[in-house]
């Protein structure tokens, strides 16, 4: 086993509460089932950022392990919230999501620094 371990979990923090995230493997064979795919497709649907509804979706499997009966419903709200806060879909794709599959094991360590780095440079042209 190398020396280097990836974080055990992503943060989403709304307001002054902080959300533990990540996919079990149970979730991710759950949601695969749902979207007929691996959930590493929906990330790159031709190119285009995935829809609020797949993000959101994908965010309350990963908020289950930390957060149980934690509702659909209850994340939304929780977007809102992020929203309010001055967040958005794009902030919410680089700061949240992909993490989300960083931590969950859907990356090699080179793929993950590679990773940051675009997500990094992408966050300095929004």
């Amino acid at each position: 086993m190398s020396g280097n371990t990836r974080m055990p979990y992503a943060v989403w923090k709304v307001a002054d509460e902080e959300y533990k995230l990540k996919l079990t493997t149970s979730a991710i064979v759950k949601l695969e089932q749902e979207f007929d795919t691996n959930i590493l497709n929906l990330l790159a649907a031709k190119g285009e950022m995935p829809s609020l509804a797949v993000m959101l979706k994908i965010t309350h499997a990963a908020m289950q392990k930390f957060h149980h009966g934690m509702k659909e419903k209850d994340v939304q709200e929780l977007f809102d919230k992020y929203l309010d806060d001055g967040g958005s879909q794009t902030t919410f794709l680089t700061d949240v999501f992909m993490p989300i599959y960083q931590v969950s094991g859907f990356f090699s360590q080179a793929m993950e620094e590679t990773m940051n780095q675009k997500m990094d440079e992408a966050k300095e042209e929004i």
